[in-house]
């Protein structure tokens, strides 16, 4: 997985601006891996994370999808 298949990944799940999608995660290293992504969408300005959760086979993610013109 990447930044923009994230992204496209919580803009598909979100309804009107908000999102809410849980990832499966198979490792420790696919876990952190989506945090780190979460972390540049969110200093990029892209996405405002409210919450995310660690279960124990997913990453539970909720938040706001920015809308900006470049």
């Amino acid at each position: 997985m990447n930044k923009v298949g994230l992204l496209k990944k919580l803009n598909n799940a979100s309804r009107g601006n908000f999102f809410s999608i849980e990832i499966p995660k198979a490792t420790k290293e696919d876990e952190k891996k989506i945090e780190e992504l979460v972390g540049e969408l969110e200093r990029e300005g892209k996405i405002k994370l409210r919450e995310c959760v660690q279960r124990e086979y997913s990453v539970y993610l909720h938040g706001i999808c920015k809308y900006a013109s470049d």
